[in-house]
């Protein structure tokens, strides 16, 4: 998968089979391309994220922040003092990111927040302002549950959910945050490009394969 051309993969701790004792593994894997390994954890922990920083993440989603206290607790444990209170042992940093990796860890790891719930959407610029964070990430699923509509991805303009989240982008954009969302499609990515985002989700390795396999059974079955 890494050496498709990606920008950057990312390991879904959240949503994904796969534990902390996978990360390291996959992350090795990753690093023998010039992508950029990035993970979303499974919940704002410290020591989770510091674990999965340890393993040579150079970026972290963290779901469900809903508030500035969140966003803070997230970007202070990415951080080394006196920026935050993240703990000194990068096992693997000082491997994949050289001797001096204490000293620019701090500015180079991407950190974003994910706005997927009700409170954060009445909070957008009080987390956008965290200090520290550098972009949001838009969980359309979660977001779409929170605010009592139908689960369902890849919406289309006029949708209510599309308007949230090209709501989401404007307070990104006024606040000189990156702005990052997850979609189903290249198709539908594409166009989010084109609307603002910076990040965008193409699919998943679960979608690569299901899709693959349906195209193969169907043109032997023809």
């Amino acid at each position: 998968m890494a050496h498709q051309g990606w920008d950057s993969l990312t390991i879904d701790m959240q949503h994904g089979a796969i534990d902390q004792s996978d990360i390291l593994q996959i992350f090795q894997a990753i690093s023998t391309t010039e992508v950029v390994p990035m993970a979303r954890l499974n919940w704002n922990e410290p020591g989770q994220i510091m674990k999965v920083l340890d393993a040579g993440a150079y970026g972290v989603i963290c779901p469900m922040i809903s508030n500035r206290e969140q966003a803070e607790k997230f970007v202070q444990a990415c951080n080394y003092p006196p920026k935050g209170f993240r703990s000194f042992g990068p096992t693997r940093g000082f491997m994949y990111g050289g001797d001096d990796y204490v000293d620019y860890a701090n500015d180079e790891i991407l950190k974003l927040a994910m706005i997927e719930t009700n409170e954060a959407l009445q909070k957008l610029d009080e987390i956008m302002s965290t200090p520290g964070l550098d972009g949001i990430y838009i969980g359309p699923g979660d977001l779409s549950l929170a605010t009592g509509e139908k689960v369902g991805f890849d919406r289309p303009p006029g949708h209510p959910i599309y308007e949230k989240i090209a709501n989401i982008l404007k307070h990104a954009k006024k606040n000189n945050l990156i702005a990052g969302v997850h979609n189903v499609t290249p198709e539908y990515a594409q166009k989010m490009i084109e609307l603002g985002f910076n990040i965008v989700t193409a699919g998943s390795d679960k979608i690569f394969m299901v899709d693959g396999a349906k195209s193969a059974v169907s043109k032997l079955k023809k």
